[in-house]
């Protein structure tokens, strides 16, 4: 919305515009990709084994920030990292306890 023009900004024309915009629709494209791909990885894995492998986003988000786009992030925001970053290590080294199904 930043880069529309200041008259058209208040119309519904504009945010129609906006939400059209090639940029917004690569990212509500990689979040269809996103939930599919984390539905499938819950159909073949316990969740106790996807959600070390979902988390790393979080993880990855910071070292791209940081690296690729030059952000700013404080040492509360990299310590939350590497809480993230021991959890995923502590989840996966734990061995598996789910039950099979009876019938």
């Amino acid at each position: 919305m930043k880069h529309q023009n200041t008259k058209l900004a208040d119309s519904p024309l504009a945010y129609i515009q906006a939400i059209f915009s090639p940029w917004v629709l690569l990212g509500t494209t990689l979040l269809i990709l996103w939930l599919l791909s984390r539905m499938t990885l819950l159909s073949w894995a316990d969740l106790s084994y996807v959600l070390p492998v979902t988390s790393i986003g979080y993880v990855l988000t910071a070292f791209l920030g940081k690296y690729f786009f030059a952000e700013q992030i404080t040492w509360q925001r990299w310590l939350g990292t590497i809480a993230i970053m021991t959890g995923m290590i502590l989840v996966g080294l734990t061995a598996p306890n789910t039950t099979e199904l009876k019938q």
